[in-house]
């Protein structure tokens, strides 16, 4: 039994998730339906951009305010109050970023729009196995659910363009502000031979490395510094940016992804650094464990556009919740 799947247990969440689903679901008209649902089995289960291109799904632009309002409801399920509001402030930051990019003359062909936010469900709320994602410019939440009672809640993608609101009433507005200040504050607390080992690129890449694939792989990240390396003040920091990703997500589902990574051990956890050390210039963060992968990037647009992801190498997309799904499935066929 994978430690991903022992850990995934949260029957409450997962009825609260399908109550709020079929919900959702039955507030929609035939044809919209038609839109927001696929099947479980194919490949757009795993098809994510947190570029602005074109999605599939129903967008909350095409909903009255009553369906928006359940499809809201349920992706709030998904996430903590904290990682809640912080996916509706990267919503929210769509109308900055067009009122900025038109007072800098830019002609840009994508449309800013809160609302260009799609919402999709994959099989029925209640089956067996089902999922659900919201998808967006900047947002990615990813839900999938087996046995009732098992959920996986990667990959989770939050991004931010700008970092850092610069005109207009919500200037100084940094939403994903934590993300850069943790991982700042445990490199100032390195000694430099640590920060030697942790700083493994004077310049930073122009994006996470994962980039949006449907699979990942723990060298497709740079590991620098373990936590098993560090001081205790450093361990304890880097600790807190871990949970802080972990903590995006709602509470039992939060709760099991820590105790996952606390048994498979903290003191091969790395943290890597890449770009200059002060701030105003692009920089990147990867920190590597056994089971799981946070990236962070702050590189376009003058350093001032976060790319930031939580991932699983063996359960993304539910990857080791369904297969525990499937083995148990088939103990108890064999044993009927």
């Amino acid at each position: 039994m994978t430690a991903s799947a022992v850990t995934s247990f949260a029957p409450q969440a997962a009825s609260v998730m399908t109550a709020a689903a079929r919900d959702f679901l039955a507030s929609l008209d035939v044809s919209q339906r038609a839109l927001a649902m696929f099947p479980f089995v194919g490949d757009e289960r795993f098809v994510w951009h947190y570029t602005p291109v074109p999605r599939r799904g129903l967008s909350l632009n095409a909903m009255q305010p009553d369906q928006r309002t359940a499809a809201l409801d349920l992706v709030a399920t998904g996430l903590s109050p904290r990682g809640w509001r912080q996916a509706q402030q990267i919503m929210a930051l769509e109308t900055i970023l067009d009122e900025w990019e038109r007072i800098q003359g830019l002609h840009v062909r994508w449309l800013r729009d809160p609302e260009e936010y799609h919402l999709s469900v994959f099989g029925q709320p209640g089956d067996d196995r089902w999922a659900w994602r919201v998808c967006g410019h900047h947002l990615l939440t990813h839900i999938t659910v087996a046995a009732q009672a098992h959920l996986a809640c990667v990959p989770l993608f939050f991004g931010a363009n700008p970092a850092e609101v610069r005109h207009g009433p919500e200037k100084g507005l940094r939403i994903l502000s934590v993300e850069e200040d943790l991982a700042r504050g445990l490199l100032g607390q390195l000694t430099p031979d640590q920060r030697r080992v942790a700083i493994v690129d004077p310049q930073a890449p122009d994006d996470i490395l994962t980039k949006n694939y449907r699979a990942i792989q723990p060298g497709m990240a740079p590991q620098g510094l373990a936590l098993g390396d560090m001081a205790q003040a450093s361990r304890e920091q880097l600790v807190r940016l871990i949970r802080h990703y972990v903590d995006r997500s709602a509470g039992e589902m939060a709760a099991n992804a820590w105790r996952d990574i606390e048994h498979a051990g903290l003191d091969p956890v790395t943290f890597a650094w890449a770009g200059p050390q002060e701030p105003g210039h692009g920089h990147y963060y990867a920190v590597v464990g056994s089971s799981f992968l946070i990236e962070y990037d702050n590189t376009q647009d003058g350093a001032n556009h976060v790319h930031s992801v939580w991932r699983d190498f063996t359960n993304d997309f539910g990857g080791d919740v369904l297969a525990e799904h499937y083995a148990e499935s088939a103990h108890h066929h064999d044993h009927e």
